[in-house]
């Protein structure tokens, strides 16, 4: 059997008994396939090393140690951070926003987030709505993804303690004014928290010059690594412990370390998803996250043009695709989004995400709560003839 070429995977056609391209459309929520240097690195790693980092004089356990340190060396790089040991590893961005949130607000702080948060965001931030009594404050998204920073500023008051909120929606697709923003909240001593999960990797970030003080990533999506990898970035600021634990380090001390990383690093990490990591994020790196964005802008702007052509669809959000990341939510009159989405597959073999896209505040502000919708999301994989038989599969409406 040929291999796929990058960017398909194949699929059995069941009345024939033949093999097909399968065309994945759902990068958002998990990006794949992910670089061949990404498999590799990982498969090394668990066939060649094994040992964890911090956990022993030889020669395996410093060369885990040593990639750990190289791995937070390719991020700050990418995300433009003064010093490695500022970038904490977590399993994901959802751990990364909750030792944030719970370990820097306290009881009947305020904090300013928008209405268009992923669940990452929101359910912690309910959740200490209802166990410290923080105060929640939410800027507008319009349906177009736009916000007004003068009423930013308005709700900037003297109760509010953090702002927190996402970089790109992953509903609407529009990229939030962050250095603006953290502009607005730094003149009143607030510091800022960025949701960077579908941004990290896809869209430009300097944390000096965007004003960050702590920024959530997580790896499975663009930054084209293995999932249950992530973390965040923290300026100088100190964090309550989310949990406390061994960390290779001050190992007769009682209590967590006090410095960064390793006080919110407690217990093994998933040092074979670091090494994928690190391999990915020196791809991202190599070619150019200005690059991967022109790439995606170009599918996207195909998609626009090709969605708008066909009667009956309703997009969401800014079809100005400098205002987007790679992705597109749209509904097709009455049709179920989830009946496109599962037709698509069965008959097409796309893959697309259909629902609420773990962000029903997202889908609040577009009015479909209810239903959901159908999300499109390129990767640094797809192209341009992935988007044309998409747009074919979806104007002969065989499914709606």
């Amino acid at each position: 059997m040929v291999a796929p070429k990058r960017g398909q995977n194949l699929f059995r056609v069941a009345d024939k008994g033949k093999f097909t391209m399968k065309i994945y459309l759902d990068n958002s929520a998990t990006s794949y396939p992910k670089p061949d240097c990404v498999y590799g690195a990982v498969n090394d790693y668990m066939r060649g090393n094994g040992a964890s980092p911090g956990r022993g004089n030889y020669a395996n356990a410093m060369a885990a140690e040593k990639l750990v340190y190289e791995t937070r060396k390719a991020l700050s790089k990418l995300f433009g951070a003064k010093k490695p040991g500022e970038i904490v590893f977590t399993s994901n961005a959802t751990e990364a926003i909750n030792t944030v949130l719970k370990g820097y607000l306290k009881s009947g702080d305020g904090v300013l987030t928008s209405n268009v948060e992923h669940n990452a965001m929101w359910r912690p931030l309910k959740n200490l709505e209802s166990s410290r009594d923080v105060k929640i404050s939410c800027f507008n998204v319009t349906r177009d993804g736009q916000v007004d920073l003068d009423e930013i500023a308005g709700k900037l008051t003297g109760d509010i303690k953090l702002a927190a909120f996402t970089h790109g929606s992953n509903v609407l697709g529009n990229i939030l004014p962050v250095a603006e923003i953290s502009q607005l909240a730094h003149s009143k001593n607030i510091p800022v928290l960025i949701d960077a999960s579908q941004t990290a990797g896809a869209y430009p970030i300097d944390i000096i010059r965007d004003g960050v003080d702590f920024l959530a990533f997580t790896g499975h999506k663009s930054l084209l690594a293995p999932t249950g990898t992530g973390g965040f970035y923290i300026s100088g600021l100190q964090l309550d412990t989310l949990k406390e634990g061994g960390t290779g380090s001050m190992a007769k001390s009682p209590f967590q370390p006090e410095l960064p990383p390793d006080r919110y690093e407690a217990g093994t990490m998933n040092i074979f998803g670091l090494a994928g990591l690190k391999a990915a994020v020196d791809f991202i790196n190599g070619k150019g996250v200005l690059n991967i964005l022109e790439h995606k802008r170009r599918l996207l702007s195909r998609l626009l043009h090709g969605l708008n052509e066909i009667p009956g669809i309703e997009i969401y959000g800014s079809q100005n695709p400098d205002e987007k990341l790679g992705l597109v939510s749209f509904n097709i009159g009455n049709a179920d989004p989830y009946e496109i989405a599962l037709k698509l597959d069965e008959k097409y073999g796309i893959m697309v995400r259909a629902g609420l896209h773990c962000a029903p505040q997202a889908h609040r502000v577009i009015g479909t709560e209810e239903r959901g919708a159908v999300r499109v999301s390129m990767g640094i994989f797809n192209t341009e003839e992935h988007i044309d038989l998409l747009l074919t599969a979806l104007g002969e409406k065989l499914c709606f």
